[in-house]
């Protein structure tokens, strides 16, 4: 069943947290003692059997949460070396830290004493860094992240079990990049096999190299839901943010969240119930919404006839397949269940749009650039929810995005994005030096703002965003077929049949894209385009379970 959450940047954490310590009602040495406790419980059900683990704490509230590790991890029995710095913490970490003095060592923090002979561990415990962290590490601390990245001798080959705090260090969690380096995936990110965070997930679990370095992302509770709820309207930006993550990965939080104050409450059983048609408003065919997808000339008519399988399967009333009328032999064959509309021209499509049933449009899969930019201006000036693909945006770029209108869905790959808009995508390839880094949700929701239209961004890190500013990520990191000929075509499809259906654009493009994983999800490897839409009624087939 589909749950929600919030995502929280790291700005908006900190608010929270400084709220909830300025009410009296909780310190931040209780924040601190909570943290531990989650990151060794979970410690401690991933290996049951005491063993022997180090701890690297930095210098800041992280590094207290370290100290609070190590104390209970010994108190469980674990054989416990601490490595930390000799510093003065603020006063909470300054407590722990002296509580932990009085059982152990400190080590240095340093990449000899890390590596010493001998001293090997069967857990690593990062809490170096947190959400914190602003700038690139230096000197020592960075030659410890490089090696535990996978530069240090041995280290390359085996790669140690790490458990990190908030993130792995160095991890900008506001655009899931490591501050200082490139923002390719290489060699020298820290990789951790776990990473509890606290009360929320924050962007960079989720974006660019998030997924990867985080391993199995854990959420714990820490006692701060109340205070994310006051203090909504005064953490940073004041812009809701929301997730969407398969049930596949982990169970540790919620996958998926629409708001439920519009007209369609899209969540859990009335969810499942509305997009399997159980409450539909009529049992008319018309009364499901009908669907226009502008196929392209001859040899060309895959792309759009996926799209349109697509937008039947996902519950549109009526679907029709619109090719010039020269290349409408191309179309004749299966499903029956799709009509076809011969379409030469813009005044034709005028004519056709002159039927208030028509609810959605698909412009853009195998249309051809020069259709697409024929046919645009008629589509828009309609005003009818569209969705804008593949041939479609690269028309765009050409005409520009003066015409484009709220009911808008555009849906680029990155690519696309850098013709559309090419001083975000400048900005997203700039290596990032200071936190918070520029992110993909950035760019996105920039994209909405000035296109004033929905943008999907595409990637296994998918952001959506909305023109007034609310965004959603979709991660499907564990779906990597996904990335075959045609998949993108199958989700325009889907976009476009739930636009038809009724949906609010950014409802119907997040529905749209998780719909798309969890059928990739259902088929599994070996999976080409065409297989997708066959699995829809099995996705809802599990949604009504």
């Amino acid at each position: 069943m589909l749950t929600g959450t919030e995502i929280l940047t790291t700005a908006q954490m900190r608010a929270i947290e400084s709220a909830a310590m300025a009410s009296g009602e909780v310190t931040g040495l209780q924040l601190m003692e909570r943290a531990g406790t989650a990151v060794a419980g979970q410690i401690r059900l991933r290996w049951p059997k005491p063993g022997r683990v180090t701890v690297l704490c930095g210098p800041g509230n992280n590094g207290g949460d370290g100290y609070v590790i190590a104390r209970l991890l010994h108190h469980a029995g674990w054989q416990v070396r601490v490595l930390g710095m000799d510093n003065s913490p603020g006063a909470d970490a300054a407590e722990v830290k002296r509580q932990w003095a009085k059982i152990g060592p400190i080590l240095p923090l340093t990449e000899a004493e890390l590596r010493r002979r001998g001293e090997s561990s069967d857990v690593y415990v990062d809490a170096i860094f947190g959400t914190g962290l602003t700038r690139a590490p230096q000197e020592d601390i960075a030659s410890i992240l490089l090696h535990m990245g996978g530069w240090g001798g041995d280290w390359a080959y085996y790669r140690p079990r790490i458990v990190s705090v908030d993130c792995p260090s160095g991890l900008c969690l506001d655009s899931g990049f490591f501050l200082g380096q490139s923002r390719v995936a290489g060699d020298l990110e820290l990789r951790a096999v776990m990473t509890v965070a606290f009360d929320s997930p924050k962007p960079g679990h989720l974006l660019g190299l998030g997924p990867d370095c985080c391993g199995r992302l854990v959420i714990a509770d820490i006692g701060l839901a109340h205070w994310r709820v006051t203090q909504r309207r005064e953490i940073a930006d004041g812009k809701a943010l929301e997730v969407q993550r398969p049930a596949a990965l982990t169970a540790d939080w919620p996958i998926f969240d629409i708001p439920d104050n519009r007209r369609f409450a899209l969540a859990g059983k009335k969810q499942a119930e509305w997009l399997t048609k159980r409450h539909a408003t009529s049992d008319h065919k018309f009364g499901h919404g009908h669907a226009l997808v502008l196929a392209g000339g001859i040899a060309r008519g895959g792309a759009a006839r996926l799209a349109a399988r697509a937008a039947l399967r996902v519950g549109a009333g009526l679907v029709t397949l619109a090719p010039p009328r020269s290349a409408m032999i191309d179309h004749g064959g299966p499903p029956d269940a799709l009509m076809r509309r011969g379409i030469d021209d813009a005044a034709t499509l005028d004519d056709l749009l002159t039927d208030g049933r028509i609810t959605a449009l698909c412009i853009g899969p195998g249309c051809g650039i020069d259709r697409a930019t024929a046919l645009l201006p008629s589509l828009l000036k309609s005003k009818r929810p569209a969705v804008l693909d593949a041939d479609a945006l690269s028309a765009l770029a050409e005409i520009g995005l003066t015409d484009l209108h709220q009911g808008c869905v555009l849906t680029p790959h990155l690519g696309e994005f850098a013709r559309l808009f090419p001083d975000l995508t400048e900005r997203l390839g700039e290596k990032p030096r200071t936190g918070p880094a520029y992110s993909k949700l950035d760019a996105a929701r920039e994209a909405a703002a000035r296109s004033g239209a929905v943008v999907l961004l595409k990637g296994p890190d998918t952001v959506i965003a909305a023109p007034d500013g609310r965004a959603i990520i979709h991660s499907a990191f564990d779906v990597p077929w996904l990335a075959t000929a045609g998949s993108g075509d199958v989700l325009a499809g889907l976009i476009t049949g739930l636009l038809a259906r009724g949906l609010p654009p950014l409802d119907a493009a997040a529905t749209g894209a998780w719909l798309h994983a969890a059928a990739a999800r259902r088929f599994g490897p070996g999976l080409i385009a065409d297989d997708l839409p066959e699995q829809i009624p099995a996705v809802f087939r599990d949604l009504r379970a």
